[in-house]
């Protein structure tokens, strides 16, 4: 088998498994470590670097079975939400969120791309001001890496939130990254790959925050990790969903039944089993679009062996794993 990093901690295990020219799914009752690998070869391709929510697992402060193991014995096949793209035609390497585990992310798209890149990728984007989003980019700073001039893009609200507050205002001022607004509804065109930013409603408190859909020479994905209710929505998802091939949707908690301590208007995530619900009249093909990610540490959809796995594969959803390659 062929792996990217190494096992031990500081180091991001990195599997890709096979596509043909139709995504290949891989067993739902296979564990992350057990996909049997082949390089792609596609030209451009989505490479799922995280599925956690922000503050990943195990969660601090939690002392339930899902986390006391791993606090011991950490899993290196979770991270906090991300996704890579990286386009072969122009050595190009694009990250969506600079998450908490960042070092390990930069470090696997740069492997996998295998022409010698240095660690920091051509250009992020980043949905909102959240930890999980975008507390990496403390990685850029000179502390840390001191990278020279990264690409940022953002919402404004958020662009003006780290402008003007430290420490991000440090990097700015210092030329580690590169600031670069996004208005909701444009897009950035970066040859073989176009990215658009959709304005989702969200917990606002210091920027607003955005979707993407990104589009390759192929395939459109819609990245969505963070969003409230749909229905708080000004736009159709299952409308939205009829115009791409993957959509990677907001999936923190699986039910109510994880929200036994906190009220859920403090934390507005749609239910995976209210998305489903709402999709549930979908034709097979379009609901084998939805990818859920962005799980919280409680949500059991994070042990492919679970009840409500193996729900989610009946019905004919998808569920991220890290690793995961998709053609663009």
């Amino acid at each position: 088998m062929r792996i990217f990093g190494t096992m031990r901690l500081h180091l991001f295990l990195f599997i890709s498994i096979a596509l043909s020219a139709c995504e290949l799914i891989p067993d739902p009752e296979a564990s992350a470590h057990d996909f049997a690998p082949v390089e792609p070869s596609f030209s451009v391709e989505l490479i799922v670097l995280g599925t956690l929510q922000d503050a990943g697992s195990p969660h601090a402060g939690c002392r339930k079975n899902c986390c006391a193991d791993l606090f011991k014995n950490p899993d290196p096949m979770r991270a906090v939400v991300s996704l890579g793209i990286l386009d072969r035609a122009v050595s190009k390497r694009y990250i969506f969120e600079a998450s908490p585990d960042l070092s390990r992310q930069m470090y696997a798209l740069a492997t996998k791309a295998g022409y010698g890149a240095t660690d920091v990728p051509d250009a992020f984007f980043l949905t909102h001001a959240h930890i999980g989003h975008y507390a990496g980019l403390m990685y850029l700073g000179r502390e840390a890496l001191n990278a020279d001039s990264a690409r940022v893009y953002c919402p404004p609200r958020m662009f003006d939130f780290l402008k003007n507050n430290g420490p991000w205002s440090q990097l700015v001022a210092l030329g580690n990254i590169s600031l670069r607004p996004i208005e909701a509804g444009s897009s950035i065109d970066l040859g073989n790959v176009q990215v658009q930013a959709l304005l989702v409603p969200h917990r606002d408190e210091f920027s607003e925050t955005v979707g993407y859909i990104i589009s390759g020479p192929k395939k459109k994905a819609l990245f969505i990790p963070d969003i409230d209710k749909w229905e708080k929505w000004d736009a159709s998802i299952v409308e939205l969903l009829h115009t791409v091939d993957y959509a990677f949707l907001d999936a923190t908690f699986y039910d109510a039944e994880e929200i036994n301590h906190r009220a859920i208007s403090e934390i507005p995530h749609p239910f995976v089993a209210e998305s489903m619900e709402l999709f549930k009249k979908l034709s097979a093909q379009e609901k084998a679009k939805i990818h859920f990610i962005h799980f919280n540490h409680t949500n059991p959809l994070l042990n492919p062996q679970s009840a409500q796995s193996k729900e989610v594969i009946k019905q004919g959803f998808r569920i991220a794993r890290m690793g995961q390659v998709f053609e663009m």
